[in-house]
């Protein structure tokens, strides 16, 4: 169950940020993930903006546009809870 209310994920941004998870379950990041994001969380609307910078650097492992979604999202401070929660999500899942 979400713990995000009221915060409308378009299916696009839905898509960005569980391939962004997977990406970091499967290179075995989601616990310096995890902490990097609760310790940037008073400043997720910043981390947002950085991220549309980063956003060259990044394409070369991700696509841009994925990116660039998940940027979008984090500018809604409950953004930051739906990305935590989806990257726990599939590490569960790679779990089992």
């Amino acid at each position: 169950m979400s713990v995000v209310s009221n915060l409308e994920v378009s299916p696009e941004q839905e898509a960005s940020v569980d391939k962004v998870a997977d990406f970091i379950v499967r290179f075995g990041m989601t616990t310096p993930a995890l902490f990097t994001l609760e310790t940037m969380r008073p400043l997720s609307y910043v981390g947002g903006q950085f991220m549309h910078v980063l956003t060259p650097a990044v394409s070369t492992f991700l696509s841009s546009h994925n990116w660039e979604q998940m940027a979008a999202l984090l500018e809604d401070r409950r953004g930051m809870d739906y990305v935590l929660e989806r990257i726990e999500k599939a590490d569960r899942e790679r779990e089992r």
